[in-house]
């Protein structure tokens, strides 16, 4: 999706406006983007507001030329380089932000990013967004005296890891080792309030350890199970593959032919805790679309199963969920899976051959692939379904929209009532029977489209004249009285595949018995050795002790993926195979997806060096639920419906007392190219942040990147314009040794109010993760301090400092140190506004004659009609409009409207 850099500019300038600045006359227009509309206004902007916005204006070079234009601009002035190199330096030697204690008698927060894959490529400009917020508000709230845990670690498994590897000639580990170390470095160039010593690796081997524990909790609970599911095996890739990665049959990367192919995988049991899952989410202050996403991907639907026998074949039904139960009289013919295991049993010989191949060719097909095509297709098996209620005979047919991982595998097929089922009635020439028909007395049913809107039932026999509702439960209680069916709960959501056949991701900690041939002793044979004939029996799978744990990854030198559906780690031998106790044993060698690390890490993140526990009791007490928790917006499913379901096991298992685990989440907007797109390598779209950094500091990319708009809009970035905060930057510097050098004491009443209202805005805007307009009003109080000749009040420098220092605690710092001040300000109190100073005690009015605007006036608030005349009088154009005139009537309403009738 493209954005026009200059309509968000635009935007983000008027929107600062609306927010900071008072009494601004409007006029409503809407401005449209290409995929959302802003209501904005045209606006009288004050004067202040033009000296804070010509930040924003750039000069007429380009991106190209702008990292040289802001570096002429430094020399002189803000000296960023050595400040920040500085300060960063006294805050790792005095482990300014290492986590405190917890004190009960103070609140607490903790504030945790999403911990980002650290890949090859390091960091670009979009990924400090969400970082900055989160410094910020740790910063902010430290300030505020609570206890803030800020923690940082790395997603470090998966399969990019090991492709890299594999491309590169390396080991993962090393690889991942590097990468790590570069992501650091970056992170810490930006002056992030990380408490280093609680990071984290998933790859570190005490994290696998109790990663592999959590597993063992689930494997004892019954959640984490064997089974031969249908997926998506990929042979020359060596994996399997999700939907979303197989388009036409083949794979997304590489065009590879992808099967549909049933093979033993571990999963686990998340639809368990499918009703959980949806109710946690009351009460959680989360984004609403986010939350109707994962409600969505349960799918919670509250209906009916129906059986129909098949005709001919004795024992044997086709059971069917519907949500639509009042609709089942129309039901024409019946649609199967082409995985349902009764195919082969209710084909018919005459068309054995058509279904066969039929079914061949849709089970290569992706899930996604089917149900998203818009030619639905489907075959006849030839035999016919009985209908549970009227006994009819209806016909049993194969369709590729249906799916045999979701609900029964099978749906009732009626064509009247569903635009799908109409779609291939049509197609295929089956009947179309209509049940339902509107509520409106004469209105009639049409034939050339599916009515699917609730009404009332006929042509349906004994529930003939019923409303959907009442047919509903009538039809429901119906099947629960002739064993038929009756009321059911489903779920759209699928139990998760935990299976993946790659080297780079923990180690399942599960082996199996090895059996041999009768008769030979398996003291005397070794299944390692190629010729040696032996069983490994997969349905007696056995745990690793936990006292055994890590169980650690082999060394391989080949680890790419072959074509055996077991996994490379199949290949290592001498680690899958052991003996115990006389007996041989075959490892798991299938390893978990990447998800499972991230399932967990906040809770490692306090408690990251016991080694005892994951996390202890206490640990969880202090620091548990997460407060804030910031991460795109991408992750709006899956990780944090899986991570929900590993909490909420270790709640039923007692290690946890807080049945949800984040509490507040907010996505950042994504930072786009300059040309309007995704930042990627492929698009040569990609800003590094150490290039930012090198020429105009940490603190003017943190400032530009929360200053660009509202966080959780999507942005472009534009480096031209980061010269703007840079010059804000300076101005903060010039005001604050203005001040340490004139010492200047008192403060006048202008200087004193314009300060408390910046001080409650500022406030105001931190709480709100409003970091944009918090900038903008800084900003206005700087020009304002600015103009006072270097007359700058020592307490308005101070409190200036303390303000700017979570989005830019550099420059805060070096204010703070410069103003006298011994200690750090990571700690010092945020500033506190009086509510009487931020109330305007007079009031700008507009004087009319005859309707007219003539002049302004400014009067006290409680200014009554003669003062407020006797004011406008003193106007020269409103008093010449009133020359030789006698004035009739006077309309005024205090602190609003004063006009003036004359004739």
């Amino acid at each position: 999706m493209k954005y026009s850099p200059q309509a968000i500019v635009v935007l983000t300038m008027f929107r600062t406006a609306f927010a900071y600045v008072p009494n601004i006359a409007r006029r409503s227009v809407s401005v449209s983007s290409a995929n959302s509309s802003y209501r904005t206004s045209s606006l009288v902007v004050p004067r202040a507001f033009h000296t804070a916005t010509t930040h924003l204006k750039t000069t007429s070079v380009d991106d190209n030329e702008s990292a040289n234009t802001a570096a002429a601009e430094q020399p002189g002035g803000y000296p960023f380089a050595e400040i920040e190199s500085k300060w960063q330096k006294f805050w790792e030697d005095n482990d300014t932000f290492k986590t405190p204690v917890r004190n009960h008698e103070k609140e607490k927060k903790y504030v945790l990013d999403m911990f980002p894959y650290p890949s090859g490529a390091g960091l670009h400009v979009g990924h400090p967004e969400g970082y900055t917020a989160s410094d910020a508000m740790s910063r902010y709230w430290r300030m505020k005296g609570f206890d803030v845990l800020h923690p940082m670690g790395w997603d470090s498994f998966g399969l990019p890891a090991e492709q890299y590897a594999i491309n590169t000639g390396t080991q993962p580990a090393e690889t991942t080792t590097a990468n790590i170390a570069n992501f650091k470095r970056q992170l810490k160039s930006l002056g992030f309030s990380y408490d280093w010593e609680k990071e984290v690796a998933t790859t570190d081997i005490d994290y696998v350890k109790w990663t592999q524990w959590i597993f063992l909790q689930m494997y004892k609970k019954g959640l984490a199970q064997q089974s031969s599911v249908a997926v998506n095996w990929c042979p020359a890739l060596g994996t399997v593959l999700a939907n979303e990665e197989v388009i036409n049959g083949l794979s997304e990367r590489g065009d590879h032919p992808v099967e549909r192919l049933p093979l033993r995988q571990w999963i686990l049991k998340i639809t368990d805790y499918a009703d959980r899952l949806e109710a946690g989410l009351e009460g959680l202050d989360w984004p609403s679309g986010t939350m109707t996403s994962q409600k969505q991907w349960i799918g919670k639907s509250t209906g009916c199963n129906a059986d129909f026998e098949v005709d001919g074949l004795e024992g044997e039904k086709i059971t069917v969920f519907t949500t639509r139960a009042d609709t089942l009289m129309g039901v024409t013919y019946v649609t199967l899976a082409p995985e349902h295991p009764l195919i082969s049993a209710v084909t018919t010989e005459d068309n054995k051959e058509e279904v066969d191949k039929y079914v061949q060719t849709t089970s290569s097909r992706s899930d996604l692939d089917r149900t998203s095509a818009k030619d639905k297709t489907g075959v006849f098996t030839g035999s016919y379904a009985i209908h549970p209620i009227s006994g009819d005979k209806v016909p049993i047919w194969v369709g590729d929209y249906v799916l045999g991982s979701y609900g029964t595998g099978a749906v009732m097929a009626v064509p009247a009532h569903d635009d799908r089922d109409f779609e291939f009635a049509q197609k295929y020439n089956l009947d179309v029977v209509s049940v339902v028909k509107p509520k409106k007395e004469g209105a009639e049913v049409s034939d050339e489209e599916a009515f699917t809107g609730e009404g009332v039932s006929f042509n349906s026999g004994e529930f003939d004249g019923l409303t959907t509702k009442k047919a509903k439960k009538a039809i429901t209680y119906k099947l629960s009285e002739m064993n038929k069916g009756g009321a059911k709960i489903t779920y759209k959501l699928r139990d998760w595949v935990f299976s993946r056949q790659r080297y780079w991701g923990e180690p399942i900690p599960i082996y199996f018995p090895v059996d041999f041939p009768e008769g030979v002793n398996p003291e005397d044979v070794d299944p390692k050795d190629d010729d040696c004939e032996h069983t490994i029996n997969y349905d007696a799978a056995i745990p690793v002790d936990e006292s055994e744990l890590p169980l650690k990854l082999p060394h391989m030198v080949d680890f790419q993926p072959g074509t055996d559906p077991a996994g490379c780690l199949s290949r290592a031998k001498d680690w899958r195979y052991f003996q115990q106790d006389g007996k041989w044993f075959a490892r798991e060698t299938n390893t978990m997806p990447q998800w499972a690390g991230s399932c967990w890490y906040y809770f490692r993140y306090t408690d990251p060096n016991n080694s005892k526990a994951a996390f202890s009791s206490k640990a969880d007490e202090d620091w548990m639920p997460v407060d804030l928790y910031i991460g795109g917006a991408e992750h709006a499913v899956l990780h944090l419906l899986y991570a929900r379901f590993w909490h909420q096991v270790m709640f039923d298992l007692g290690y946890t007392k807080h049945p949800e685990p984040f509490q507040k989440l907010v996505h950042q907007g994504m930072i786009l190219g300059t040309d309007g797109e995704k930042m990627s390598k492929s698009r040569g779209n990609v800003i590094n942040p150490d290039d930012i950094v090198d020429v105009q500091g940490a603190d003017a990319l943190r400032m530009y990147e929360m200053f660009m708009g509202p966080l959780e809009a999507v942005k472009p970035w534009q480096t031209s314009q980061v010269s703007g905060v840079v010059r804000f930057q300076k101005k903060v510097y010039n005001v604050v040794t203005s001040a340490v050098e004139n010492n200047v004491q008192e403060m006048s009443q202008e200087t004193t109010k314009i300060l408390h209202k910046t001080m409650k805005k500022v406030t105001e805007d931190m709480e709100g993760m409003s970091f944009n307009t918090a900038i903008s009003a800084m900003m206005v109080l700087t020009n304002h301090l600015q103009s006072l000749d270097g007359q700058v009040p020592v307490e308005a420098a101070e409190k200036l400092a303390l303000m700017v220092s979570p989005i830019a605690p550099h420059l805060g710092e070096e204010c703070w140190s410069l103003l006298g001040n011994k200690e750090s300000l990571a700690y010092a109190p945020w500033v506190e506004y009086d509510e009487e100073l931020c109330v305007d005690n007079t009031v700008k009015m507009g004087v009319q004659v005859n309707g007219k605007v003539r002049g302004q006036i400014e009067i006290p608030k409680d200014a009554d009609q003669e003062l407020a005349m006797a004011e406008a009088m003193k106007e020269s154009r409103v008093e010449a409009q009133l020359d030789g005139k006698d004035i009739k009537k006077i309309i005024f309403v205090p602190g609003r409207i004063l006009n003036i009738v004359a004739k």
